[in-house]
């Protein structure tokens, strides 16, 4: 069990001690919380991160859900992202829900993370997607294939497909949390089509004939068809190419364990929350599910109408308009792709005022329905150090007080919370665009590690693997399978 020592602020402790007796632990295990949880720097935190506070991009959640795409004036404060499409914030969920389950996720102290159950080993294998397979998921596959593949149901909507629900709307997938939200709904569908159309390319291509070897290689196709995507497409994109390659070669620095792969909280509760800053306040969802139009809605409303259909993006329902044309969220190269948000310390309005659907019982000391409240809350929770810190533990210069300005006011700007200096470390050296050093190398040592310390993964059984399913372009090689290909593949685009 990690043991927090104290260290004077100028002194900096060996980046070797790691710390990982459970699925969640630390990278920098002796490096201070950057602050006691007392109650004046619980009002701080609450301030900063209030509705109507420093991190509030200040739409108008009136506003048409279109305009607040089109009309750039409406989201003056918070740009868009010229690198990475819409669809990128929506797999780095997938990504997150992939790699833990912590249903519990409370807001109480908890000063040692190694004592919190992560209720999945943390990989990124598509267990949620795949629950324990068609033995120990029954539910999740279709019985007239003999369990070879997976459930789906339509929308109401021909040729567009639903994940499947029990009477109640329930979403019967491998992780509830692939439902919180249309999109990311979509996306589940998405990876279950795909795991359909490997079925069909292993009978006809590779002509496996028994059910357990065609299950077993197509799953094996899908986990590393994927796995690549995840280091070459998101990494890349989110943390910059020449990072990936200098990991890839040389080697992880930070992320290590003893014993088996583990969660860091300096990832899972700062670094990797860098995509609620991507989040745009509205979307458009396709192209005709409103009576032939558009539809666009916000990602979330305070109080969402129509359970069955509400006029937002929520999840947890189905409705004939509920489906996704991903052609907006990710480059099909026919222009019709729609920027994410930049990373910065800006976030969209909407985050700020979280429905009851998200935040059940909300209070605003206790239970705020602020995201950028209840992130910086969980920096006190987990007794996680600041930026500064963490910058120097890696040998890599922090950023300066002018640069942290914005928080002078509440004497941050040189002690400041891992999340938020993460965002403003994008903001200051990369426009916002991709992460920073310090947030960079995090997320991908980690998601790199998890990829390394499978021992399932293409990374462990074959490192000069490439994938060989055929890319939507012709003109590009296999080894440039992106998501454009896998959603092709699977017929949903």
């Amino acid at each position: 069990m990690a043991r927090h020592g104290v260290y004077p602020r100028d002194i900096v402790p060996p980046i070797s001690d790691y710390f990982d007796s459970g699925r969640f632990g630390r990278m920098f295990g002796k490096l201070p919380a950057f602050s006691s949880d007392t109650p004046k720097v619980r009002k701080a935190l609450l301030d900063i991160g209030a509705p109507g506070g420093p991190m509030d991009a200040g739409e108008d959640l009136s506003a048409d859900p279109k305009d607040l795409i089109v009309d750039l004036n409406l989201s003056a404060n918070n740009s868009n992202n010229p690198r990475l499409s819409a669809g990128m914030t929506f797999l780095g969920q997938f990504l997150d829900h992939d790699m833990t389950f912590d249903p519990t996720s409370s807001l109480e102290r908890q000063v040692d993370p190694e004592m919190i159950a992560n209720f999945r080993t943390p990989s990124l294998a598509l267990d949620n997607v795949y629950g324990a397979g068609p033995d120990g998921s029954p539910w999740l596959y279709d019985g007239t294939t003999g369990n070879l593949k997976f459930l789906l149901e339509p929308t109401g909507t021909p040729g567009r497909d639903d994940v499947p629900r029990n009477s109640q709307n329930a979403a019967l997938i491998g992780d509830p949390r692939d439902d919180e939200n249309l999109i990311i709904s979509q996306l589940q569908v998405a990876f279950l089509k795909f795991h359909n159309a490997v079925i069909d390319y292993v009978r006809s291509e590779i002509g496996l004939t028994a059910h357990g070897e065609i299950f077993a290689e197509a799953q094996r196709i899908v986990r590393w068809h994927y796995q690549w995507i995840v280091i070459h497409e998101f990494l890349k994109k989110t943390c910059g190419a020449d990072l990936i390659d200098d990991i890839m070669t040389k080697g992880r620095k930070f992320y290590k364990w003893r014993n088996e792969p583990f969660i860091p909280v300096e990832f899972a509760v700062a670094a990797y929350r860098f995509g609620h800053s991507q989040v745009r306040p509205s979307y458009r969802a396709n192209f005709t599910g409103n009576g032939g139009g558009p539809f666009f809605a916000m990602i979330f409303t305070e109080t969402p109408s129509d359970p069955a259909d509400p006029d937002d993006l929520s999840g947890r329902c189905r409705a004939p308009r509920r489906f996704v044309d991903w052609p907006t969220f990710f480059d099909f190269g026919d222009g019709e792709v729609k920027p994410n948000k930049k990373i910065d310390p800006t976030l969209s309005t909407a985050l700020f005022r979280l429905p009851g659907t998200v935040v059940a019982n909300p209070n605003a000391q206790t239970n705020p329905s602020s995201l950028a409240q209840r992130n910086l809350l969980r920096h006190l929770t987990f007794s996680l150090p600041s930026g500064q810190r963490v910058a120097k533990a890696m040998k890599i210069e922090p950023l300066g007080k002018d640069k942290l300005a914005m928080l002078a006011p509440w004497g941050m700007d040189d002690n400041t919370p891992l999340w938020f200096y993460i965002l403003q470390e994008a903001a200051e050296l990369q426009s916002g665009e991709r992460l920073g050093p310090v947030g960079g190398r995090i997320v991908a040592e980690v998601m790199i590690g998890l990829i390394e310390g499978d021992r399932t993964s293409y990374l462990s059984q074959d490192s000069e693997w490439q994938p060989f399913l055929p890319t939507r372009d012709p003109a590009r090689t296999n080894e440039d399978f992106t998501m454009v290909d896998l959603l092709a593949f699977a017929g949903v685009a």
